[in-house]
């Protein structure tokens, strides 16, 4: 009875649970009331399953030895010895070795047939009615075995959370490989592309920190705050963007962001106008170490498309946009402002490339379809394809200096005292 309620409880359908709370009979809420609880329901079944069990065991050693003599065992234990020639154990240990023998294979059969198979093909076709015969006794049992199944639940309950923080953490990444792998054999021609690119990008969303994706502050255009109103005007007309952060004397001192959509109308005022009072101060800063998915959300708690990105001494990083956010998963987003002259590569054939030397290691991954973490073994602090150079070299390097990095070979183009401006990258 007990066997047969595990699978009785555990089988009912969505529809059956809705059928017995239009009943609102007894047994239904009582039923109801077991259900609310399923996992202390289980431990009550289980508890209550193990105690029937060991309890059949001692029991049937003794109905065993009374049924069936315990000189019959002897007698087969000699006939044993005398035909198959065990006479290297004694005849008294021979014969306790058939009699528990015999007690294990009785008791397993019993068990295993009336146990478990009947019950649980009963309750599995009888599901509701069994549940109704049950829920009474079984609501007793769960209040006489509370502090058991508590301490049950506790326990196992102790050894999953560890379990599931040791597998996430030790195998996230390499989970996250193969699901990269699965995706690209899903790959039939060219046209999907572009859909495996977007899936890739969903899933290592969540692992992608600001800094990787951000517009450094030596690429951002900002307008500073004693600017002339006609300057500005000129400053947004070659930008074409639709927000500008503003600042004092230097980035690092953020005034605010001027949104163009205010100078609507406005375009005709003098040079000494007061734009400044247009500048919202509601400005969000973020650090460099904080991850996408977490910043997706801020933004549309904040309901803004910009964040400052600030590094660990305070000063200003550069700039994260939500369209810098939706590109990597979508890939690249141009619009009507965004020229061919703007892109920072170009592919001269199918296996060599020149990038800017700023272009995000994240986009030379996506563009040269190489794997997600390809770059990590050798990138330490670097974000860009020119940090990467100055990490495995540890200086400045000199115009076409060559670099093997596992399969690909970088190639300095064009650098100056400061900076690696162009790098090829040959497949």
């Amino acid at each position: 009875m007990i066997s047969a309620s595990e699978v009785a409880y555990f089988s009912l359908s969505p529809k059956d649970i809705e059928n017995l709370n239009k009943e609102e009979s007894p047994s239904s809420k009582r039923i109801l009331k077991l259900k609310e609880s399923p996992r202390e329901l289980l431990a009550t079944v289980l508890i209550s399953n193990n105690f029937i069990n060991i309890a059949i065991v001692i029991l049937s050693e003794v109905v065993i030895r009374n049924i069936v003599p315990q000189g019959t065992f002897e007698k087969w234990a000699k006939l044993l010895q005398v035909n198959f020639g065990f006479n290297w154990i004694t005849l008294e240990r021979f014969s306790d070795i058939l009699s528990f023998t015999v007690t294990v294979a009785a008791v397993t059969f019993v068990l295993v047939l009336f146990g478990e198979v009947a019950p649980k093909i009963y309750a599995n076709i009888n599901n509701v009615k069994h549940s109704r015969l049950m829920a009474t006794p079984l609501l007793f049992l769960r209040r006489i075995l509370y502090p058991m199944s508590q301490l049950l639940l506790k326990w196992s309950g102790g050894i999953e959370e560890n379990v599931y923080r040791r597998r996430l953490h030790s195998h996230s990444g390499t989970d996250k490989k193969e699901l990269d792998k699965a995706i690209e054999l899903t790959v039939t021609d060219h046209e999907d592309r572009d859909e495996v690119d977007i899936l890739k990008g969903i899933i290592k969303f969540g692992d992608v920190e600001t800094r990787q994706i951000m517009k450094s502050r030596v690429d951002v255009v900002g307008l500073e705050i004693k600017e002339g109103f006609k300057s500005v005007i000129r400053i947004i007309k070659e930008s074409g963007f639709s927000r500008l952060p503003v600042y004092e004397d230097d980035f690092d001192t953020m005034v605010g962001v001027l949104y163009v959509k205010d100078l609507l109308g406005l375009t005709q005022e003098k040079n000494d106008f007061e734009w400044q009072g247009l500048i919202r101060n509601n400005v969000l800063y973020i650090p460099e170490t904080k991850k996408i998915d977490e910043l997706l959300k801020e933004f549309q708690l904040k309901r803004t498309h910009m964040a400052i990105v600030v590094d660990e001494y305070g000063g200003s990083a550069g700039i994260i946009t939500l369209e810098d956010i939706m590109e990597e998963v979508v890939g690249e987003i141009r619009d009507e402002f965004d020229t061919e002259e703007e892109l920072e590569y170009v592919k001269i054939d199918d296996h060599n490339y020149i990038f800017e030397g700023k272009i995000l290691l994240n986009d030379v991954t996506r563009i040269l379809n190489l794997e997600s973490d390809f770059f990590d073994d050798g990138r330490g602090t670097a974000d860009s394809l020119a940090g990467l150079i100055l990490e495995l070299k540890n200086r400045i390097p000199k115009r076409d200096i060559e670099i093997t990095y596992k399969a690909i070979k970088l190639i300095v183009v064009k650098v100056t005292k400061r900076r690696i401006e162009k790098v090829k990258v040959s497949l």
